[in-house]
């Protein structure tokens, strides 16, 4: 019997600019199941962003919550991805790298997994996801499935 690939579920969000209410109600009206943090640190300056209270208040929603820190991008790579194009292209080579390692890819692996049976939000703090760590996690993501999945 041939193997039929399912479509994984999954987008990118930044909370930058949003207040924990406007962010769980986004997740909600895209139909969000499972938000996946790839912060290295899941913790946040920003009133309900670090991971207990985050994790309390989408269980509240009906939102499961999943740190997976192997996923996070290093302190030492992340100025690129706020720099020039140069330096962007620089962080992203570096961070799509790591994703090479068997930790990393174990969790990618969980993702798509997870987008099979439900949509799938993937969280870090940058609202720009072209200027995030996330947007290499999401086409990681997307290499195992025959559909492009969403930013």
């Amino acid at each position: 019997m041939p193997m039929v690939e399912q479509h994984v579920r999954a987008f990118g969000v930044g909370y930058e600019g949003r207040d924990l209410g406007e962010f769980i109600e986004l997740l909600q009206h895209e139909g969000v199941a499972l938000l996946v943090d790839v912060r290295l640190n899941a913790i946040s300056r920003k009133r309900g962003f670090s991971k207990t209270a985050l994790a309390k208040a989408l269980a509240e929603a009906g939102i499961v919550y999943e740190h997976m820190r192997e996923l996070g991008n290093p302190k030492w790579n992340r100025a690129g991805f706020g720099g020039t194009p140069a330096e962007l292209g620089v962080a992203r080579g570096a961070y799509s790298a790591q994703l090479l390692g068997p930790d990393a890819q174990e969790c990618l692996g969980r993702i798509a997994e997870a987008g099979r049976q439900r949509m799938v939000a993937v969280m870090c703090f940058e609202i720009d996801q072209r200027r995030c760590h996330r947007d290499l996690v999401l086409s990681a993501v997307s290499e195992r499935s025959s559909y492009p999945i969403s930013a």
